[in-house]
């Protein structure tokens, strides 16, 4: 089982034990920084996350790209700022698509080279899934939560409780140095990207 599922799957009692992690439901964790279209509300006490600073704007991802002695050209300029514009996760199709969609003249070749290149020196995310490779603009640690309805996939940075940590660590051996979660669910009925869900109860 998956830290995401010893962490997160419902039960129908209080505790949920996996490998000798005891892990009570209601005692919860916080959502340390959402996506905007993920502005879900956990709260709870935990320890802070380690993670890089994320830059604040394109412009910051192409002083990036010079100090790692990449060649910032007009194309490849073209698919950072739709990656940054969007601030969602997109197919090579996709971006190729919606750059045309604004007058920009660029192939579909192109992007998909400028992605692969940018996502193999660590300047953007690149995400394998069944239906293919979907792009992000992140490039630091975090984790996602996936829709199980639409597919959408949105960005999610979560620090669990240390407790939690030191028993997975007791029960494997291995000193955690990082970790991220891959969760899936539903959104309430009613509910949309753009509407916080309150789970405080």
């Amino acid at each position: 089982m998956s830290l995401a599922d010893s962490a997160m799957a419902p039960s129908p009692g209080r505790t949920r034990t996996t490998c000798g992690l005891a892990y009570n439901r209601d005692a919860p964790f916080q959502v340390v920084r959402l996506s905007t279209a993920a502005q879900t509300a956990l709260t709870g006490t935990l320890a802070e996350p380690e993670t890089k600073a994320l830059p604040d704007c394109a412009e910051a991802v192409y002083r990036r790209c010079r100090d790692l002695g990449m060649r910032l050209s007009r194309q490849r300029r073209m698919v950072l700022d739709l990656l940054w514009a969007e601030k969602s996760h997109l197919s090579a199709r996709d971006i190729f698509e919606k750059l045309n969609d604004l007058g920009r003249n660029i192939g579909h070749t192109s992007v998909y080279q400028n992605l692969e290149a940018l996502q193999s020196a660590g300047v953007i995310e690149c995400l394998d899934r069944a239906s293919g490779r979907l792009y992000g603009y992140r490039s630091d640690p975090h984790s996602h939560i996936t829709c199980l309805d639409s597919g959408a996939i949105e960005d999610l940075d979560v620090a669990l409780p240390a407790e939690l940590l030191e028993q997975i660590e007791r029960c494997t051996g291995y000193h955690i140095e990082s970790y991220t979660l891959n969760l899936t669910g539903r959104r309430p009925s009613g509910s949309s990207s753009d509407q916080p869900v309150d789970l405080r109860g």
